[in-house]
């Protein structure tokens, strides 16, 4: 526990707000000013024992991102998701946070008393830690109040925070919200890419590739899927209820290959394209393949889920094609001047996207091109020679055998595997929850 004649050195934390204004000019990102930012600032002479920072963010997945420092262990980061879990709503409504928030405060102070119940549950938390002094506090971006930083400072100072010290933080806090909220820009502007481009496209966008024609030639693994009878699904459930299906469909589905390699570079009306991007020699062509099928066979299980689910709720199943393809494809920008994507092209992706249509007329999931099986190996079954459109030559076409769509054990459990949601995930995403019983004052836009 720290003494409680712990003082505050005006020349440590100057050099802490000079540090943060240049990670802020250097375009250090928002992790590396947290992280920077607690351990300069505990390592300046302030008795703090816990650090907690969230900052929302405009991101079409979640909705902000938090930082947890521990002195002596370092810094944690969460991702806060949307769609929070409604059974934790008790618990973020008797959270500091949500206090601070619905009275339309600034900061709220606690004293922790290890022999007193605790007002707020994080107390419970901290009272291990020897905590005897809280502070939380609300910072917007600005004027933006729906943007901004919310976070606590904790103590185990005998006597907890003095004024000095208070004071101290507050200053810092202030150049702390200025170089986090260029930080925070920045990962706007790579969330958006990545959410919309894709990780890849994104990066080489970001790196320079803005131009209509930059791009390069790859090789990789191709996959094409499909939702099977879609407009019927449309017409007969309805635009809402269509719309809820395809994210139900691309979250059970697409989700298996934007993972180990893999990058859905395009969605197509209800299907998307993925790549696996790999060299020209064997070794790496096999990889790209292999990897792949496991999505394939994750894929099929996910949807074996979904559709046993809409089942148990009286829904029709949601049937799909799968098309698998190896070949040369064309990656960068096109269209016009001033409106671009950054997407797959050429034969191979035309080639991919017809024999994911052939999964019609055989009526199977999966169907692969001869190339793609001699790379990916396993158990395969010959169909038939089959003329795509665009081709002169006939292409064999085969099915996966039961050894290929068999899903290990160690498969099964890694797609299963799902992050939980932390109790300071609740802090950040439940607060929208309670718009409909919110007392009067409650700022309704902070960090929704």
């Amino acid at each position: 526990m720290s003494s409680h004649g712990a003082t505050v050195s005006t020349a440590l934390l100057e050099r802490v707000s000079r540090w943060l204004k240049q990670a802020a000019l250097s375009g250090a990102s928002l992790d590396e000013v947290v992280e920077g930012f607690c351990e300069r600032l505990s390592a300046s002479g302030l008795p703090l024992v816990r650090i907690h920072l969230s900052f929302s963010m405009l991101h079409p997945l979640y909705d902000a991102l938090g930082f947890t420092w521990h002195r002596g262990q370092g810094i944690s980061m969460e991702r806060f998701r949307k769609s929070p879990d409604p059974a934790k709503m008790d618990h973020f409504l008797r959270s500091p946070y949500y206090y601070l928030l619905s009275n339309n405060l600034e900061f709220l102070r606690r004293r922790i008393d290890p022999d007193v119940p605790s007002e707020f549950p994080i107390f419970d938390d901290l009272k291990p830690l020897g905590a005897t002094d809280y502070i939380a506090f609300l910072q917007p971006f600005g004027s933006e109040v729906d943007r901004g930083m919310l976070g606590s400072w904790s103590t185990d100072a005998v006597g907890g925070f003095t004024d000095e010290v208070i004071e101290a933080l507050f200053k810092v806090q202030n150049s702390l919200a200025v170089a986090a909220k260029m930080a925070v820009l920045d990962k706007l502007a790579d969330n958006m890419l990545t959410t919309y481009l894709g990780g890849n496209a994104g990066r080489r966008v970001m790196s320079g590739q803005i131009r209509r024609g930059d791009g390069e030639t790859i090789r990789a693994a191709l996959v094409m899927a499909d939702m099977r009878d879609s407009t019927n699904i449309a017409d007969r459930e309805g635009r809402q209820a269509y719309i809820d299906t395809l994210n139900d469909f691309f979250d059970a589905i697409a989700t298996p290959f934007n993972r180990n390699g893999g990058e859905i570079v395009s969605f197509i009306g209800d299907g998307f394209i993925a790549v696996y991007p790999c060299g020209r020699h064997k070794e790496p062509s096999q990889k790209a393949a292999q990897a792949a099928m496991k999505a394939v066979r994750q894929a099929m299980l996910r949807m074996e889920e979904l559709n046993a689910a809409r089942k148990a709720d009286g829904l029709r199943e949601i049937r799909f094609g799968i098309g698998l393809h190896m070949g040369n494809v064309m990656f960068g920008n096109v269209g016009l001047n001033d409106r671009l994507t950054f997407s797959a092209f050429g034969s191979a992706v035309n080639e991919v996207q017809r024999l994911q249509t052939l999964t019609k007329k055989y009526e199977l999931q999966v169907i692969a091109s001869q190339e793609f099986a001699n790379y990916c190996g396993g158990d395969w079954a010959k169909l038939g020679d089959e003329t795509l459109r665009g081709l002169s030559q006939k292409v064999t076409v085969l099915q996966p055998g039961k050894g290929n769509v068999a899903l290990t054990k160690a498969e099964a459990l890694e797609w299963d595997k799902r992050d939980g949601r932390s109790e300071a995930e609740q802090v950040m995403l439940l607060y929208r929850n309670t718009k409909n019983s919110k007392p009067k004052g409650f700022r309704e836009k902070m960090l929704q």
